[in-house]
């Protein structure tokens, strides 16, 4: 009976966590696609949630505001995930938009970037 509950319990996280491709429909705004990408991060769906912030970038990538929001995103999921130098990296890129556009893109990714780079820096990273 324990194994049984054992491994019905892994098979849960196992699957549970898993995430497959995702289906963004072609009519869907941006505003939608940002949410269901956080409420993929909000249950650690950290793959899932890159994939929409991906898309948001495939699709709306040409404008400030959304490109701004999905590399600023998906470089902290990558700092969630442990994945330092990816997400510094990121972070990295994005200021460097900022220095390169100016006051194009919106000001609080700027500032939680390089907040979240001295993150990094205190953490030896």
């Amino acid at each position: 009976m324990y194994r049984r509950c054992l491994l019905f319990a892994f098979l849960f996280l196992l699957f549970s966590c898993a995430s497959g491709p995702v289906n963004v429909p072609p009519d869907m705004p941006p505003s939608k696609i940002i949410q269901k990408a956080q409420e993929a991060a909000d249950v650690n769906k950290y793959n899932m949630a890159l994939e929409y912030y991906k898309v948001l970038l495939e699709r709306y990538g040409d404008e400030d505001e959304y490109l701004a929001v999905a590399e600023y995103e998906i470089a902290f999921i990558h700092y969630k995930q442990k994945n330092y130098a990816v997400a510094r990296k990121g972070f990295e890129t994005l200021l460097t938009r900022y220095r390169q556009e100016r006051n194009a893109l919106p000001p609080q990714f700027k500032t939680l970037s390089e907040k979240m780079l001295n993150r990094l820096k205190e953490l030896g990273h």
